[in-house]
């Protein structure tokens, strides 16, 4: 089963939960981050997000496994969305299960915090007022003013994920 997945549809949580269902965890703990309607006082009309898959899929991989070992629990998965994204939708999940609840917390969180931080998946706001952005691109503030020029690509692979802070709730 791979722990990590990327989805360009509507993600089913029910089924993910099953999936980590585990008779000999005690406790289960997911992560939902959803898409919310304003950022840095500015109204978010709706989302996109972009992947460079093959190094999301194997880092996204060792995250989990890097959780796993860390904090000793059984089950890790994570399913982050592609594409166009509507104000509500679900844009990243975690779950984990695991013997005691402490555990599965902790590891919860080192994952949502390692993907949000290491997998290249990119997050532009496309904004009430018309204008988008993509929002914390290293090399966009780097740029200035050459912003407005800068796209990204699947062959440009970097770690540009901090973008995610801006739609978790919590």
């Amino acid at each position: 089963m791979s722990r990590f997945r990327i989805s360009a549809v509507p993600v089913d949580t029910a089924a993910l939960r099953a999936e980590l269902f585990d008779p000999t965890c005690g406790g289960f703990v997911a992560f939902e981050g959803w898409v919310r309607n304003h950022n840095e006082g500015l109204e978010v009309r709706r989302l996109e997000y972009e992947v460079y898959a093959p190094l999301a899929q194997r880092e996204g991989e060792r995250i989990a496994a890097e959780a796993c070992e860390r904090f000793g629990v059984t089950h890790v998965l994570c399913v982050h969305r592609v594409g166009e994204l509507a104000i509500g939708e679900l844009a990243v999940w975690v779950g984990v299960s695991a013997p005691h609840r402490d555990e599965a917390f902790r590891a919860c969180r080192y994952v949502i915090d390692a993907v949000k931080h290491r997998v290249p998946i990119w997050k532009k706001e496309h904004y009430v007022n018309g204008d988008s952005g993509w929002v914390n691109c290293e090399r966009c503030a780097a740029d200035g003013a050459q912003h407005a020029t800068h796209s990204h690509s699947a062959h440009e692979p970097h770690s540009a994920h901090e973008s995610h802070s801006a739609h978790h709730k919590g």
